[in-house]
């Protein structure tokens, strides 16, 4: 066999090695342990490993070794599962393990990503007295911090009887990977101080801490130290170097790197376009890969990926169609990579046309493609051709992942398509595919459906939940006007001490807004700013929104004063707030400086002032303003009509405000009508009712405050017959008058009655008061009238 050993060697090609086993076959050979365990190590590095399990299985009896390298070989291949799957063999059957088999099985385990069946090799490993030997205390070492677990690594990296520069680099490298940056500096500066010579390798992970905490005096100096301890800096190393300067925003640093090395490899270019993409220089990036291509280095799948992220982020279509060219000329397109970069290239430049066609051209089998054009679609609100894509990517055989599902579910919410959203629900069932990313969409999808019910029932089913589930069940309460239930759930979570961002807060001063909250929105604002939350720009205009709201303009102006950038929302409020408690000077000197400051008014901006002026009867003001729309491009909707039609009915000009009605471009809703109702009302003019009788008579609405309000005005007049045929009409489309209901701040608490509520625990104790202070009420009627005693105290009244 020994004379074969250097034929196995020299096999440049799977073809000369199939022949070499032929050859094995004829000699008898292939029952030697020898031959055949190199065969199986040979076939595996030619990619061939299902040819290493034939070898493996047609041979009559595999010693441990052999078993050990059959392992290896589907490590080295990554089939993870199936390397865990033979050890459970030897197991099964007895074989002895060795030191080596274990170290190839804990890679294995860390590869799979299962902690569990790692934790038993470990205690295979403690049974077997393997726990001293130093290849597998560092494989032990590696799978922990492979799977996250930084604290288990740490015991095993404590309890190693000789601590090697490969340990150390692997603590260090599972502290950073893990985002424990901090913890990885302070194990490189305990090793430093023991004086342990270093390495290139142990540097990378360093580089890539100090990189990660974006501290540029700390990058210095680790270049410094390299620098001076003579590390080896070629290759890998000074491409870490230039990612860590760049992560640091220290371009100049990462561009001398560069420009000294002394020998430019792909990784360094590459490394050096992606620095200038992470600094948003995409004109730098693009200058650079042309350079690369006058050098003649041959460039890979990463360095396309970055030159597509630099077109991207210019949105320059021609200049990507010319890279996507050059790709299909020089290179072969991987679909796992180059697909999605290019779909997100051409939809940053909004063709997404070029988008389907990379799909079905170099995306047919790859999920990731389908999930990504999906997420755009959904993103840039194309939500019909989102779901038309989901439908799509079935019929091509691929099954759809818990990422197809969340986003085809959040189109759903976004349109309304609640019956989808529901047989999407079944098929996450069916398909067990109900991980938080599906669950928090089905939130979403719920909640914007009105089925508040449902959706708490799944958010309560999720066991472990994360921030977004918190936020999603807060925003849908706060979506349907459940604020109280809103506001509770955030008591929850502070409560809980768990964790809480921007989207938590704003959703929470929202339901603060709609309930009139003061207290509890001054609250949420200390909290604010002692969690150290940054605030945003939606953050400082809910909280504008929710001090005007409860009256408190005055904080609410502060706020808006101490805003870095206004938007058009913010302005839009701040006169809102202003308006709805009768300043509209105010309201109009706001608007006079957005326009004045370059900000163009929106359709939300118009509705407000225009609520303003109609609230305190400015009528000139109003016209003019309803006028000044067209200068800025705004077409007016039926709100704004609504409210220069309630603006004049409010101040009698009836016949003008039904002129407007009947000039509008479009039909006139019931709140228009309803508008010119109320007018009606307060100025009694019947005579215009009986002019507009067929006009109100044909308005259908679900709206049941317009049809309470006609009913009424013929009631007041007497027409009894009108107002009871008002009321038949109601009767019979199915609406039914909405109960009114109050809310009362108690020890900073809100409760919320309505017309016939009995829900709340005290509701005895409150009906018994509100009978005494009625007994009490007719008592005090009764003394101070004068009714005789043949009357009772109900007939006193009413005679009085």
């Amino acid at each position: 066999m020994t004379l074969y050993m250097p034929l196995f060697r020299s096999c440049a090609s799977l073809r000369l090695l199939t022949q070499l086993h032929a050859h094995l076959l004829v000699t008898d050979l292939h029952n030697d342990t020898q031959a055949s365990t190199k065969l199986i190590e040979s076939y595996s590095q030619m990619g061939s490993l299902h040819s290493s399990r034939l070898v493996f299985q047609t041979f009559h009896n595999p010693d441990s070794f052999m078993w050990g390298v059959l392992i290896k070989c589907h490590v080295w291949s990554h089939f993870f599962g199936e390397a865990i799957s033979l050890y459970n063999q030897m197991l099964y059957n007895e074989i002895r393990i060795n030191e080596f088999i274990l170290s190839s099985v804990l890679r294995a385990c860390a590869g799979f990503g299962d902690l569990g069946i790692g934790e038993k090799v470990h205690g295979k490993v403690i049974k077997c007295g393997f726990d001293i030997d130093a290849v597998v205390e560092t494989s032990l070492l590696g799978m922990y911090g492979d799977l996250g677990c930084t604290s288990d690594a740490r015991k095993v990296f404590d309890n190693m009887s000789v601590r090697d520069l490969v340990s150390w680099s692997s603590i260090i490298s599972s502290y950073v990977d893990n985002g424990e940056v901090s913890e990885g500096l302070e194990m490189f500066r305990s090793l430093v101080l023991k004086g342990v010579e270093l390495d290139s390798v142990t540097m990378l992970s360093i580089a890539e801490a100090c990189g990660e905490l974006s501290f540029s005096r700390l990058a210095r100096s680790l270049h410094g130290y390299v620098v001076r301890r003579r590390i080896g800096s070629h290759g890998p190393l000074d491409d870490s170097l230039i990612v860590m300067y760049s992560k640091c925003g220290d371009f100049s640093s990462a561009e001398r790197i560069f420009v000294n090395m002394f020998n430019q490899s792909v990784a360094s270019w590459t490394a050096m376009i992606s620095c200038y993409n992470r600094g948003g220089r995409f004109k730098e990036a693009l200058e650079v890969f042309v350079e690369m291509l006058e050098s003649e280095v041959e460039s890979n799948t990463v360095t396309m990926m970055a030159v597509l992220g630099s077109c991207a982020g210019f949105s320059l279509f021609k200049e990507g169609k010319s890279v996507h060219c050059y790709i299909a000329k020089h290179m072969e397109l991987n679909d796992d990579s180059l697909g999605p970069a290019l779909i997100e290239l051409y939809a940053k430049c909004g063709q997404f046309r070029y988008c389907e066609n990379v799909l079905h051209t170099i995306g047919k089998r790859n999920i990731v493609s389908w999930n990504m054009l999906i997420s755009l679609y959904a993103s840039h609100w194309l939500l019909l051709e989102a779901l038309a894509l989901f439908v799509q990517m079935q019929t091509q055989g691929l099954i759809p992942d818990s990422f197809s599902l969340s986003s085809s579910i959040s189109a759903c919410a976004n349109v309304g398509f609640l019956q989808l959203g529901r047989q999407l629900h079944g098929y996450a069932i069916k398909r067990h595919i109900l991980d938080e990313f599906v669950l928090n969409s089905l939130i979403d999808v719920y909640s914007k459906c009105g089925l508040m019910d449902l959706a708490y029932l799944l958010f309560d089913r999720i066991q472990f939940k994360s921030v977004v589930a918190w936020n999603s069940m807060i925003c849908g309460f706060c979506q349907n006007g459940n604020s109280s239930e809103a506001i509770n759930l955030f008591d929850q979570m502070y409560l809980n001490c768990l964790d809480m961002n921007e989207v938590t807060f704003l959703a929470a001063i929202q339901a603060c807004s709609q309930m009139g909250h003061l207290e509890k929105g001054k609250w949420l604002h200390h909290k604010l700013i002692t969690y150290g939350i940054k605030k945003d720009l939606y953050v400082d205009t809910a909280l504008i929104d929710m001090y005007a709201k409860c009256g408190d303009l005055q904080t609410a102006q502060v706020v808006f004063d101490s805003m870095s950038e206004r938007s058009v929302v913010s302005w839009s409020v701040m006169i809102a707030g202003y308006g709805m408690h009768g300043n509209v000077d105010a309201s109009i000197s706001h608007f006079t400086q957005m326009v004045w400051l370059g900000i163009k008014p929106n359709d939300i901006t118009f509705m407000n002032i225009l609520s303003a002026c109609s609230h305190a009867g400015y009528v000139e003001e109003g016209k003019f303003y309803f006028n000044l729309m067209k200068d800025f491009g705004v077409d007016p909707s039926s709100e704004h009509f609504a409210c220069m039609v309630d603006l004049l009915s409010r101040v009698g000009n009836l016949s003008e405000a039904y002129r407007i009605i009947k000039s509008m471009p479009f039909p006139a809703e019931a709140c228009i009508w309803g508008a010119l109702l109320n007018g009606c009302r307060i100025h009694r003019r019947i005579d215009m009712i009986r002019r507009i009788e067929r006009d109100l008579l044909d308005t259908r609405t679900d709206d049941t405050g317009y049809y309470t309000l006609l009913s009424n005005i013929y009631a007041e007049a007497g027409n009894w017959d009108e107002s009871r045929k008002v009321r038949s009409v109601m009767k019979c489309i199915g609406l039914k008058k909405v109960p009114g209901y109050s809310t009362i701040e108690l020890e900073k608490k809100i409760y919320r009655f309505g017309a016939g509520d009995v829900s709340h625990w005290q509701i005895k104790e409150m009906y018994s008061l509100l009978e005494n202070f009625q007994s009490l009420a007719l008592e005090q009627v009764c003394n101070l009238s004068s009714c005789t005693n043949n009357e009772t105290k109900e007939e006193c009244i009413t005679n009085s």
